[in-house]
């Protein structure tokens, strides 16, 4: 899989720019703030629909514009297509294929898929449990892009299960505020939000806890590759809900059971133990279960607290959590071997994803960049964003641009 064009109106600082891209490595070459990275940013919107940098559509729309466009050709095999994504922020964003009529953004999921390596990577070793979930999601959609109606469900149903249970609380305490019993708040309704969720929710735990099983090995063989002798890497995925079903103990010191922000999705496990994959009916009743025993302290604290919204991804060296205890490289390597094995598994399942490396060597030292450099040089198409030619390593010699003042050069 590669991109052969790409194509940008009044996205970030471009007011309009074409790029025509081969396969093998193209790197883009600039001083900070030129654009290198919007340009492989806009690569990863088309995969994900979402960018590595923000998390709303907003920043994407040039200053002064009303939208934007991102417009790809992407090759497979003998089959090419061409996909289109309008970003309208504060409106739905509109999507087309092969010029056809409109079709939901989503559906240009699995089109093109991307695994992007970046300086953010950081976060999903030092960052919060959030950042692992939207890893393990993302990379889920990768492999199955239905799950991007799954996870839209999830989160419609929690919104919704959220509302309920924040009005439930606020009658209650003002219901005890006047002297009243407690509240009257009308909860008849919250039992076919357990169910909702319960389902939705099965579906989303089973697909991550399939894929943490798979891409530990893959993870373990990608640190060693970076960093010998360093590991092993383990990943225990912590469940708010779930009972324990691993053959250890499961003891990470990890999990604590942060209290959830206002949305229910900001806090971390809520103190449940490693899991391994189980039917979905298993999971769904574990579920329904576990949304009972909570109901009490839910409706006094009017949101959600069991589900795969507050789920955590443990990550080790060993014994120890890296989060805290691994040094500055050890975590760069961490980060690098989770998207290495990220693209090893899409590699796997039939389709090469396009290589992303947005600024990523600066940051490393000169034995982790060569490593880094050598595992990916093989990749069908890769991208590489840099400061200055020095920084892309010999190995990975192809295609260069210079981009400056808006405009984006081949050399």
């Amino acid at each position: 899989m590669h991109v052969t064009h790409l194509s940008l109106a009044d996205f970030r600082s471009y007011a309009r720019v074409e790029v025509a891209l081969d396969p093998g490595v193209t790197s883009f070459v600039g001083a900070n703030g030129q654009g290198k990275t919007n340009l492989v940013e806009a690569v990863g919107y088309l995969a994900t629909l979402a960018s590595h940098r923000v998390s709303s559509d907003a920043p994407l729309v040039r200053v002064g514009a009303d939208r934007a466009v991102i417009r790809a050709a992407v090759t497979q095999g003998e089959r090419s297509q061409l996909v289109e994504l309008e970003l309208n922020p504060g409106k739905a964003n509109r999507a087309r294929i092969n010029r056809s009529s409109q079709v939901r953004p989503r559906d240009v999921l699995g089109i093109l898929r991307t695994v992007l390596f970046a300086p953010e990577d950081l976060t999903l070793v030092k960052g919060d449990p959030g950042d692992r979930r939207r890893f393990m999601d993302e990379l889920v959609t990768a492999r199955s892009p239905r799950m991007a109606g799954v996870r839209s469900d999830y989160e419609r149903v929690l919104k919704q299960r959220n509302s309920l249970l924040k009005s439930a609380a606020l009658a209650r305490r003002h219901g005890v505020a006047k002297g009243g019993s407690g509240g009257g708040a009308d909860l008849s309704t919250l039992d076919v939000w357990d169910q909702h969720l319960a389902r939705t929710g099965a579906e989303l735990l089973a697909q991550r806890l399939e894929l943490i099983s798979v891409l530990q090995p893959l993870a373990d063989k990608a640190y060693e590759a970076l960093a010998p002798g360093g590991g092993p890497v383990v990943m225990e995925y912590r469940s708010s809900a779930l009972e324990d079903r691993s053959a250890g103990d499961g003891a990470t010191g990890d999990a604590g059971g942060a209290a959830a922000g206002a949305d229910g999705t900001a806090g971390g496990t809520a103190g449940g133990a490693q899991v391994l994959p189980q039917p979905r009916e298993e999971l769904y009743a574990q579920l329904m279960n576990a949304l009972a025993a909570a109901r009490k302290q839910e409706v006094e604290r009017g949101v959600t607290l069991v589900g795969p919204h507050r789920d955590e991804l443990v990550l080790k060296l060993g014994r120890l959590p890296a989060k805290g205890y691994a040094s500055h490289g050890e975590s760069w390597s961490y980060a690098l071997a989770l998207r290495l094995a990220s693209y090893d598994l899409l590699r796997a399942e039939g389709n090469e994803p396009v290589l992303v490396l947005d600024d990523v060597f600066a940051e490393l030292d000169v034995r982790r960049r060569e490593r880094l450099a050598e595992l990916v040089a093989p990749g069908e198409q890769v991208l590489v964003t840099a400061a200055v030619d020095d920084d892309v390593p010999a190995v990975l010699a192809g295609a260069r641009y210079r981009v400056a003042g808006g405009e984006v050069t081949r050399l």
